[in-house]
């Protein structure tokens, strides 16, 4: 069966701001959707903010079982209750990766509890994406490292907890590092945190940042576990004084 795949995208930048149009005509989420063409592993779909429900109801979560986030001016117009439910459907096995300037959207700040700030500066500066952890499925397909040409620069302090898996460090020409690829598990859901994705920039049509995609979303799919059950257990076995 198809991995189902939601790319949601604020829509924002490649509407209202020229370069970003000339480079994503069709919106972010479209090129996105580009790393997934053709391989019958996945079965994707696009939503938006300005669709209907903020483009997830309820129904298009319950179908969703890995959901891409692109955004990044129009984070505090997405409702608290779809950020609640996206937490929510995350803690209830869904995978969840958030890209680039999703780093200080409501539903990754909520899944981890900080507030995910950093440096950033836009320079058309070379990146070079290090992969710190090669045996790493995300980094299936990769050599030692993925050079981007042009992007937006982050730097730490990146206010975040500690990665479960780290398995990207970016360095760019400007002399900073940073933690570009950062695995989370929350509840039974996983979450990936991928970093490159500047809007004025390619970086979305590059052919291995489209593999690390596509192996974000098989590494963040839902895995078959028992659901989680917490509060007031009784024993497994015979207990004296035991009365429930």
């Amino acid at each position: 069966m198809a991995l189902r795949v939601t790319i949601w995208n604020e829509f924002h930048d490649e509407r209202h701001k020229e370069d970003a149009r000339a480079v994503y005509p069709d919106g972010i989420h479209a090129a996105l959707a580009q790393a997934f063409a053709g391989d019958d592993r996945f079965q994707v779909a696009t939503a938006t903010l300005d669709d209907a429900d903020q483009g997830l109801s309820d129904a298009r979560l319950a179908e969703t079982d890995v959901l891409f986030w692109w955004a990044h001016h129009r984070h505090a117009d997405v409702a608290d209750d779809l950020a609640a439910r996206v937490q929510q459907r995350v803690l209830d096995g869904m995978g969840f990766v958030p890209l680039h300037s999703a780093h200080v959207s409501k539903p990754i700040t909520r899944l981890l509890g900080a507030s995910c700030q950093l440096s950033w500066r836009v320079a058309a500066e070379r990146e070079r994406l290090w992969v710190v952890a090669p045996g790493h499925s995300i980094a299936e397909g990769l050599g030692p490292y993925v050079e981007l040409a042009e992007e937006e620069a982050y730097g730490e302090p990146f206010d975040i907890p500690t990665p479960d898996e780290l398995v990207f460090v970016s360095w760019f020409q400007g002399g900073d590092v940073f933690r570009s690829g950062c695995g989370y598990r929350r509840g039974r859901g996983r979450i990936f945190y991928f970093r490159p994705g500047h809007e004025t920039y390619p970086t979305c049509y590059v052919p291995e940042v489209q593999q690390i995609l596509r192996n974000a979303a098989l590494w963040a799919a839902p895995t078959d576990t028992a659901p989680l059950e917490f509060g007031r257990r009784p024993p497994l076995e015979p207990l004296p004084g035991w009365t429930g």
